[in-house]
C-alpha cells in the first residue's frame, strides 16, 4: 500500500491547525487542532497523525511579510519544523501562507456565522495544502 496522504500543517504561537488530503491527494480538509501549550505533546500528536494517517508529505505554511520577505513568524516557524524533522523522517515542505488565515476566516464565516476561532486555524491549514495539492496537479 502506497503512501500518499499529505498533511497540511498551520503553526501559530498557541495553536497548530492540521489538514490532511484524501487518499488520492486531490482534495484537503480541515483535520484538527494541536495546542502547543507543551511542545512535546505536540509534537507526539503530529506524528500520532502521522502514523494513523500514513501521511507521506508535510506541508507547513510560511508567514511571508507582505513583500516575500521571511518575518519574525517565519523564523519561529522555521524552528518549530527543524524539530518537527528530528522527530520524523516524513519530507517537510514549506509554502507560501499570506492571507490563508484571511481566506479561512472569510470561508468559515460563509458556511457558519457562528464558529469559533480555533476552526480557523485548520481552514487555513486546509487552504494551505489545497493550494499544493492544486500546483501538484
Amino acid at each position: 500500500m502506497g503512501i500518499t496522504r499529505i498533511l497540511g500543517l498551520d503553526v501559530g504561537d498557541i495553536r497548530i491547525g492540521v489538514a490532511l488530503s484524501d487518499p488520492q491527494g486531490i482534495l484537503a480538509s480541515p483535520l484538527t487542532i494541536i495546542n502547543r501549550e507543551d511542545e512535546s505533546v505536540a509534537f507526539k500528536a503530529i506524528i500520532d497523525i502521522i502514523r494513523q494517517n500514513e501521511v507521506g508529505r508535510i506541508i507547513t505554511g510560511l508567514p511571508l511579510s507582505m513583500d516575500g520577505s521571511l518575518s519574525k513568524q517565519a523564523d519561529k516557524v522555521k524552528d518549530f519544523v527543524m524539530e518537527l524533522r528530528r522527530h520524523t523522517e516524513v519530507p517537510v515542505e514549506f509554502r507560501d501562507e499570506r492571507l490563508s488565515t484571511i481566506e479561512a476566516k472569510r470561508m468559515v464565516q460563509e458556511v457558519r456565522k457562528t464558529s469559533k476561532k480555533t476552526r480557523y486555524d485548520a481552514m487555513a491549514a486546509a487552504l494551505i495544502l489545497q493550494w499544493y495539492l492544486d500546483e501538484a496537479h
